[in-house]
């Protein structure tokens, strides 16, 4: 693997590309002081056409597939073979940071440039995807990218409508797809081998460790939740305090034991209390109802589920103590996603040897990785942020962190590609 090691200086200059690329896609947004660049926009189909145009230089050949996706493929030594599939999302959400997303494309492109370079050919094909939509900005669903390429865009998505009520296949027209062509952006499961995501962390976990890089072990799952505690209001004056059933007391006993106890079942899992609504809302009663919404999440689905049930019995037990009413509903559910053992192996071994050593850590936030694992492999690369700053202007990166980014994605792609992991 240390004859494919990109030295310093190469380096250096590919994270240079990087970041300067970083910009001139920043400088394509709906609004010139704020990065937003939604699904089927011009604007996103100026950034494929740019993107396109790096792909094309460092010798890949380029397309456009039928959801919007910007796609390039670097032969194998020999034609036909299958595919390592790189990628990220060149979507964001509004008023964005320039790296989340970009920053996994961009990285991609440079592995193939320092391969085409040298007029290096693997025994996998390198294929490259820019996704078209990961956040879900316009149209209010997700993976519509990455869904796209493993088949798996649900018969509703087309008649969806942004918030302007032009739906999906009327802004497809509208850039020139056809909604009617959906299908032809599936990709048969012997056509790719894995798939491999270069991120940053959007966390302080590589930063507090003094680290560059990190190897990603699990997107998150979650759930989410509408809870709803019921007491009595009451004049704040003239009920005593022990006879009170005060709804906004209890969900804040609750809240206190979530953030306790979740850090006791796993350190790796997380609870939030994102909303919280009292009625009637007046300082001079007392809250006879609070609605609270309840977010966890975790690397693995078990523990998940353990902590879920913990959580919601200390709740009955606090509203049956305090003489209330509890009740949750779950309005959102989506599964852990296990990255593959054999690319998580590959990618430390790539970071051990940039940096010295390699640190596992399960990933907090979504990404196309999510759809992808349901046909193929896939390993995710972290890349440290400034402050696990994300989703915001403030995003930011060292350019010595790309540098060394770049080093262990192409020390992975070669290992990986180069011994041929379509026989696994």
């Amino acid at each position: 693997m240390s004859g494919c090691l990109m030295n310093a200086t190469e380096a250096a200059q590919a994270a240079a590309r990087v970041m300067a690329r970083c910009d001139a896609l920043a400088e394509i947004s709906e609004t010139a002081d704020k990065l937003t660049r939604v699904y089927l926009s011009p604007e996103h189909m100026r950034a494929n056409t740019r993107v396109g145009e790096w792909m094309a230089a460092a010798g890949m050949q380029v397309w456009q597939d039928s959801v919007g996706n910007i796609c390039g493929r670097y032969e194998a030594a020999a034609a036909g073979a299958p595919a390592l599939l790189l990628g990220s999302h060149l979507d964001t959400v509004r008023n964005a940071g320039r790296y989340d997303g970009m920053l996994g494309v961009l990285t991609a492109i440079e592995t193939v440039h320092y391969l085409h370079q040298r007029q290096l050919r693997l025994p996998l094909a390198i294929e490259i995807v820019g996704f078209g939509d990961e956040e879900g900005t316009r149209f209010g669903i997700t993976l519509l990218g990455s869904r796209g390429i493993t088949g798996s865009w649900p018969e509703s998505w087309p008649t969806h409508p942004d918030g302007n009520s032009i739906t999906v296949a009327e802004a497809m027209a509208d850039v020139g797809l056809d909604a009617g062509n959906i299908a032809q952006a599936a990709r048969q499961v012997s056509d790719i081998v894995a798939y491999l995501e270069l991120h940053i962390e959007q966390g302080p976990c590589l930063e507090q460790q003094q680290l560059a890089l990190g190897v990603v072990t699990a997107i998150n799952g979650a759930r989410r939740l509408n809870c709803r505690f019921v007491g009595e209001a009451g004049h704040a004056g003239t009920v005593p305090m022990k006879h009170r059933k005060d709804a906004l007391a209890a969900a804040a006993e609750w809240m206190v034991y979530i953030e306790n106890t979740t850090p006791q079942h796993n350190p790796q899992l997380v609870a939030t209390v994102g909303t919280l609504q009292c009625a009637p809302g007046a300082v001079n009663v007392i809250p006879g109802e609070v609605d609270l919404t309840l977010d966890i999440r975790g690397p693995e689905d078990q523990p998940l589920a353990v902590l879920l049930s913990d959580l919601l019995t200390q709740a009955e037990a606090i509203a049956l103590r305090r003489g209330l009413t509890f009740s949750a509903d779950e309005y959102y559910r989506i599964a852990a996603t296990r990255c593959d053992e054999q690319l998580q192996s590959a990618l430390s071994r790539a970071v051990t040897q940039v940096q010295g050593s390699s640190l596992s850590l399960p990933s907090g936030a979504g990404h196309d990785a999510i759809a992808i694992a349901e046909r193929w492999p896939v390993g995710m690369l972290f890349v440290r942020c400034d402050r696990g700053i994300s989703h915001h202007p403030a995003e930011s990166v060292l350019e010595s962190d790309v540098a060394k980014a770049v080093q262990a994605y192409l020390l992975a792609v070669h290992d990986i590609a180069g011994n041929g992991l379509g026989n696994r």
